[in-house]
């Protein structure tokens, strides 16, 4: 893909790792919506412990072996030993990324660790790990500056913890929580060049002989003009949905310059799957795009596709389930949400438009897994639904 010049120009001028005041639209993102995200954090501080689950606070990744479902083992590794789970399918996961000057991943390597983005195992005893919160609540300024440098080195020299997010290493993390398979999805962030995980990733699943494992994605940029033309190609070699990320490919969901892309999924039965709210540890000025507002005109406009809002609009959860309720072609991903928020989706929404993910590497399988067991123990259709069934649906998978 290749931007024009003035389009690159503006992107450089607000990209992630330098973001520059004056990118904001103030008809898009008021006073009154950041106000709402502050008012949101706060909020889920004081209510942490407080639901019906009570208080559910773990040390580190590893401290979800204190869970019935999950154990460490001779090395110290979490493994989930449930007996009975349905064969999960996450619809949430990357590899590694490495973009602009960094040199390409080792994407069959395997490595003793999986370094992950935000990891609360960084450490021992590991991180404060509060399941009742938005999952980015617990993680430090530090951590997230951390998370900065890295966004940075996966575009100039490279990343350490990057090349740890190989193939090998995601399927041995499936193996070990009992995930059968997991849906991979790349970012095309709209670089003049080292642009290009779609290729490479269908690639690499390819040559890993992985197919039956992990579910190639695809991702076009909507200001690329041959965006519809690469969408159809990858759909031909096997990609089964499409990531689109308005925070980091900086377009507005209902945009004009998107319709293409939805049209062409509609064609070609493809799901898109967005990232969808306020994670708050994005720049700023890409909180404009990601208001649940923004995504109503593409669910309205195209009801013959199925749009996926990932991390169930994030911190803006309370407006995403209203908007699923409204549209019976949204789905919500249920990463990042605490186990309060997620018994509050299936009581207002039912749990037949609810899909696992893990966001992958970002955190731990597990970290998600354990959410949705606490929170359907004794709820036997809706652990399936959420954890299976309404994937093998979405994606025409069984």
């Amino acid at each position: 893909m290749a931007l024009d010049r003035r389009a690159f120009v503006k992107l450089a001028a607000c990209a992630p790792a330098l973001a520059l005041p004056g990118c904001t639209d103030p008809e898009r993102y008021t006073d009154e919506d950041a106000a709402r995200l502050e008012a949101q954090r706060r909020l889920e501080r004081e209510r942490s412990g407080r639901g019906p689950y009570g208080p559910r606070r773990y040390r580190g990744y590893r401290g979800l072996a204190e869970l019935p479902w999950f154990e460490l083992d001779a090395q110290g590794r979490l493994r989930c030993v449930a007996e009975g789970l349905p064969p999960a399918l996450d619809v949430h996961a990357h590899l590694g990324m490495s973009l602009l000057l960094a040199p390409e991943i080792d994407l069959q390597a395997s490595t003793p660790r999986v370094h992950h983005i935000l990891d609360c195992d960084a450490e021992d005893p590991g991180c404060p790990l509060d399941l009742d919160v938005y999952i980015n609540a617990n993680f430090r300024p530090e951590d997230l500056r951390a998370l900065r440098r890295g966004a940075i080195s996966q575009m100039l020299w490279g990343s350490a913890a990057a090349a740890t997010h190989t193939i090998p290493n995601l399927l041995e993390e499936m193996r070990a929580t009992r995930v059968e398979r997991a849906l991979v999805l790349p970012i095309a962030f709209g670089l003049p060049f080292g642009d290009d995980l779609s290729e490479r990733w269908l690639r690499a699943i390819s040559e890993a002989g992985a197919g039956g494992r992990l579910l190639p994605g695809a991702s076009v940029h909507p200001r690329d003009p041959e965006a519809v033309v690469r969408l159809r190609s990858y759909a031909a070699r096997g990609a089964r949905a499409v990531k689109l990320h308005p925070a980091m490919q900086r377009f507005f969901p209902d945009a004009p310059e998107a319709e293409p892309i939805y049209e062409a999924c509609a064609e070609l039965g493809l799901p898109v799957v967005f990232h969808g709210g306020r994670a708050g540890i994005e720049p700023t000025y890409t909180h404009q795009f990601t208001l649940m507002r923004h995504y109503e005109g593409a669910l309205r406009n195209f009801p013959e596709v199925q749009f996926v809002i990932g991390h169930a609009g994030a911190r803006d959860v309370a407006d995403a389930i209203p908007l699923a309720q409204r549209y019976p072609n949204a789905w919500l991903g249920i990463h990042g949400q605490g186990v309060t928020t997620l018994d509050e989706m299936i009581r207002r929404l039912g749990a037949g438009r609810l899909l696992f993910g893990s966001d992958w590497p970002f955190y731990h399988l597990a970290a998600t897994l354990a959410k949705v067991l606490i929170v359907t123990e004794g709820r036997p259709d809706a652990r399936y639904a959420i954890l299976r069934g309404n994937a093998d649906r979405l994606l025409g998978v069984g």
